[in-house]
């Protein structure tokens, strides 16, 4: 069954819809339906092979993780800032979620238009520090879909492509298994939030798992900083707007700009590398990282000023 396809998702859903395909996600099918008793929903039905250019495979049971992120963040972050979910089915590797009401905006889009309001940046960093009041769940102990989406597209697959970094990617990679100390995101970035009447809505759960929570400030970060250099009349807000994140945060420390580095390489060569950046601005992105792997700065706070 293909939610894109308007025959199936109506045979499936039983009814008659309106339906729209969502772009911008490469590991789901993205579907808004519109439904006769005035309701609107989104359904996601995850992908065995992922949408780019180069192989790239995660089992689409993944779905189910998602549904359970929804679940366990809707019980600590603020209220509205998670969207209800309606329904999972694993037989299909569906879900439907409650759709954010318009108006509403992607926050990467706004960005990248050159809109960067600081509340902004302050409740990304409050709603990533109330994941720390998430209690452990041992369904989120199993790193599979983290792996497949994450460390080694990410990581393992950059350190093959610049090998100059490979033995501190290599290292990382080691720390973030060997890390077990609350729940991570795995896909916490501007991409993955709506903003409706000024507040964040926080979407896309399948990669969350619990590891290293330092991944989700580095992964974050990596969208501020390469937007940064993406836009020079915008680059000294989202610097200032980056601070404001990580002021939010419990904990800043050596693991998040580790992990910060490592994103920014991933983004510029690795599996998923960010479509926006032109050829030589991944160049120099790459070599802007191994700089500072060969010369680290202080901290977080001090790559920002340097970047």
């Amino acid at each position: 069954m293909n939610i894109e396809n308007q025959y199936e998702l109506e045979t499936y859903l039983g009814e008659r819809v309106e339906s729209r395909v969502l772009a911008g996600g490469v590991s789901n099918r993205t579907v808004e339906v519109k439904r006769e008793s005035g309701e609107t929903w989104v359904l996601k039905q995850a992908l065995e092979k992922l949408r780019v250019p180069v192989d790239w495979f995660c089992s689409p049971e993944r779905i189910i993780r998602e549904a359970l992120g929804m679940e366990t963040l809707a019980q600590v972050a603020p209220a509205g800032a998670i969207t209800r979910l309606i329904f999972c089915d694993p037989a299909e590797h569906v879900l439907a979620m409650e759709a954010v009401p318009e108006p509403h905006a992607n926050w990467k889009e706004l960005l990248l238009s050159g809109v960067v309001e600081m509340d902004h940046f302050r409740q990304f960093g409050v709603l990533l520090a109330t994941f720390r009041n998430s209690p452990h769940r041992v369904e989120f102990d199993d790193q599979t879909f983290f792996e497949a989406l994450r460390l080694e597209p990410y990581y393992a697959y950059s350190a093959s492509q610049v090998p100059p970094a490979a033995s501190f990617i290599s290292a990382l990679i080691g720390r973030t298994r060997a890390t077990h100390e609350g729940l991570v995101h795995g896909d916490y970035s501007p991409k993955n939030v709506l903003i409706h009447k000024g507040k964040l809505v926080l979407l896309d759960h399948e990669v969350i798992h619990w590891g290293d929570p330092a991944f989700d400030v580095g992964f974050a970060m990596t969208h501020f900083l390469s937007k940064a250099s993406h836009l020079p009349a915008c680059a000294a807000g989202l610097k200032a707007g980056a601070r404001t994140f990580l002021e939010q945060l419990p904990v800043v420390g050596a693991a998040e700009l580790d992990h910060t580095l490592a994103c920014l390489l991933a983004r510029g060569a690795g599996r998923s590398q960010l479509e926006y950046l032109s050829a030589g601005e991944k160049r120099q992105q790459v070599e802007r990282v191994l700089g500072f792997i060969e010369k680290p700065p202080p901290n977080l706070f001090a790559l920002v000023d340097a970047w």
